[in-house]
């Protein structure tokens, strides 16, 4: 019996040893793979590319190891080049689990008969699994690309594979990937390929140094062709087209990548992460003119300066083209001029005036005194020094009179004015660290970036709101009310008649090709020169000057950026829409004599006790400046929140947000329900266009 036993366990014992065995290895390559998995970080940690709204690369950037390793999807490549590189490179790709175990046992074959390789054997997904972790060619090296190749299969799919194939192939010097290969050798994306392009793509891997195409051009022939040649001999492509795709032409040199809007793409690529691709909202066409008329135009300049432009879609506020400076590469290209706070001079004089409609104490027929005045020991001067006289208010902001504008900020004031621009997004900085916004402001006391400045005149053809540009395609932000609809057409309107500047004048009896109302703006000592406008459907913003903001006399926002604003536009497609209507609480008088009284001729209030009789100015009580008011229930069951006031000429008119309430009663008293939470600005204006106004927040009661 026992021996028996022994025998019995003697026989068995090979096979159990050898079970053991396997599920030890098993079990040992399970761990391994759960404990060691496939490195991603080198396909992750590709180039930043940024692109345009077509999804064309605006600017790409090189990877902190210096490689132009750009992210590249079967998406992104021409088919005819999958075929050709899995016909050459792994014809079974499609049904092998990582591993072509026929191809290696016959390279394995080979290789023990000859003493040498004669063919290999790696898999596209071998291939992806070296280039993820290149290692000295060995047999170990060989055994460890088998394990990954295995371990890529099971966690990812074909296409994924071949995204690592596809982004990290080497193509000759820092070329890593199908696509910075197929930019820099023939100019264009890999989904537009030649099949003679596509046949050297395929070949230039298997050796990147020895066929570069733009230093072995011989080498890069005859790699090409053996591909082709086996391929026709497969049946892949046929002798005629083979024999054509070796007549084509190879590339002489490397080209240089896509460099458009370099400022915008440097500030955007800065934020990503490795391997990013950010879409942008840019015309790349668009763009591309722009850079091409920008470079023509700072040719003009004989003294250093510089040009920076934005050009903005009205409806979305999507950034369409944005110019940093002429020259990126230049001396001092890479500041974005775009983003350089600067005086804006007059270029913010329409807000002034849009602020002042909208509180109803002037209409664009309204008349206005341009003769010396003082404002304490501030005495505004026009351009040219000369005062015109009692003109309209039309007259006065089309010509860019400067004490009217004075005039009108005292009564807007330029601390709510500075604020207002402010909550509408707009980064208003001062010189000094200290003190509040005065009545300088109205003429460029300020500073202010030509982007900003673009946002809040894309206000006036969108009804007075004012919105955040976007670059990225992302969710539009929530509006902000910068003034009324009446206000922003009087505006409008206004700025339509805007003089042109030499050499744009308009014969008699003749249209413009594009309806445009533009305002422009020389900082003082001539260092900045602006020229700001809009059509229905778009809003360009042009700045000119001198980088290190030194003067440049004689440079004026009429003579020097205005005429490239209108080229600008011209670049433009047609717009799709016209300049709308009068808004219903817009008042159309050709005249001052068609207006009511207090708006036939506005006088500051410190020089007009007598056409109000010795009666003080109006004075709001309540709510005071600056409270958080309640509205509740009971509130409105009454009618709404009470508004009071003093003082003034009979009869009060409330004015909030630029819209009027109803008739209030002839003690000034008013009523007024908020449309929810949030800031309002509440105005009261007496019968001589004389007005009080306070700012408030209104919460409800929860």
């Amino acid at each position: 019996m026992g021996g028996a036993t022994r025998g019995a366990l003697q026989r068995n014992l090979p096979p159990l040893l050898g079970f053991a065995l396997a599920v030890l290895v098993v079990a040992s390559l399970v761990l391994l793979d759960r404990t060691d998995p496939p490195d991603l970080v080198r396909v992750e940690h590709a180039s930043v590319v940024v692109t345009d709204r077509e999804g064309a690369i605006l600017r790409a950037f090189e990877t902190l190891d210096g490689a132009w390793r750009l992210p590249t999807t079967v998406a992104d490549v021409d088919p005819r080049y999958l075929l050709l590189l899995k016909a050459y490179e792994d014809r079974r790709f499609e049904e092998h689990g990582g591993v072509d175990v026929p191809a290696l046992l016959r390279a394995g074959g080979q290789w023990v008969s000859h003493g040498h390789i004669v063919s290999g054997a790696s898999t596209l997904t071998m291939q992806a699994a070296r280039l993820l972790e290149p290692e000295p060619r060995s047999i170990a090296a060989k055994l460890h690309q088998i394990f990954r190749a295995l371990q890529l299969e099971e966690r990812l799919d074909k296409a994924q594979i071949l995204r690592i194939y596809l982004t990290l192939a080497p193509f000759g010097g820092n070329l890593e990937g199908v696509r910075a290969a197929s930019l820099a050798y023939f100019g264009k994306e890999p989904q537009h390929l030649t099949l003679g392009e596509a046949a050297l793509l395929v070949a230039l891997p298997q050796s990147p140094e020895r066929l570069r195409p733009d230093r072995h051009p011989e080498a890069a022939r005859a790699a090409r062709a053996k591909v082709l040649e086996r391929l026709r001999d497969h049946g892949v492509i046929s002798a005629s087209d083979a024999q054509e795709a070796m007549a084509e032409p190879l590339p002489q040199a490397r080209l240089a990548f896509p460099f458009r809007a370099p400022h915008l793409s440097q500030e955007l690529a800065a934020k990503a992460a490795p391997g990013g691709v950010i879409f942008t909202t840019i015309d790349g066409r668009l763009q591309c003119a722009l850079e091409t008329l920008a470079r023509r135009e700072a040719e003009r300049f004989d003294d250093g300066a510089d040009l920076a432009v934005v050009v903005v879609e009205n409806r979305s506020r999507a950034v369409l083209a944005y110019l940093g400076s002429a020259d990126f590469l230049g001396r001092s290209g890479q500041i974005d001029l775009a983003r350089a706070k600067r005086s804006p001079g007059s270029a913010l004089k329409p807000f002034i005036y849009g602020f002042a409609f909208d509180d109803r104490a002037i209409h664009p027929a309204s008349m206005i005194d341009d003769e010396p005045v003082r404002f304490g020991d501030y005495a505004p001067r026009n351009f040219d020094r000369e005062f015109q006289g009692t003109v309209s208010v039309r007259v006065a902001l089309q010509q860019s009179l400067n004490v009217p504008a004075v005039q009108l900020l005292d009564r807007v004031g330029p601390v709510r004015f500075v604020a207002d621009l402010r909550a509408a997004g707009a980064g208003i900085g001062f010189r000094r660290l200290v003190g509040t916004p005065s009545l300088p402001v109205a003429l460029g006391g300020l500073g202010i970036d030509l982007a900003d400045l673009t946002m809040l005149y894309a206000a006036f053809p969108n009804g007075g709101s004012a919105e955040p540009l976007g670059v990225t395609p992302t969710a539009a932000s929530a509006p902000v009310r910068l003034m009324g609809p009446a206000a922003a057409w009087y505006v409008t309107d206004i700025l339509r008649g805007s003089p042109l500047p030499p050499g744009f004048a308009q014969a008699l009896g003749l249209k413009r090709a594009r309806d445009v109302g533009f305002k422009t703006g020389t900082s003082y000592g001539y260092r900045d020169a602006w020229a700001v406008g809009f059509s229905p459907d778009y809003t360009v913003g042009v700045w000119v000057g001198r980088a290190d903001g030194s003067p440049r006399p004689g440079h004026v926002g009429r003579n020097t950026s205005t005429p490239i604003l209108l080229k600008v536009f011209d670049l433009l497609p047609p717009d799709n829409r016209a300049f709308g209507s009068p808004p219903p609480d817009a008042v159309v008088a050709s005249s001052s004599t068609d207006l009511p009284p207090s708006l036939r001729h506005f006088t500051r209030e410190s020089l007009a006790p007598a056409r109000s009789g010795g009666i003080e100015p109006p004075r709001i009580l309540f709510p005071p400046d600056g409270a958080v008011v309640e509205w509740r229930g009971e509130d409105a069951a009454r009618g709404g929140l009470p508004l009071k006031a003093e003082g003034g000429a009979k009869p009060l008119a409330w004015v909030v947000n630029g819209a009027p309430l109803a008739a209030t009663s002839l003690a000034g008293n008013g009523l007024w329900q908020p449309d929810g939470e949030g800031f309002a600005r509440i105005a009261v204006v007496d019968a001589q266009g004389r007005s009080a106004e306070v700012r408030v927040r209104v919460v409800t009661q929860r």
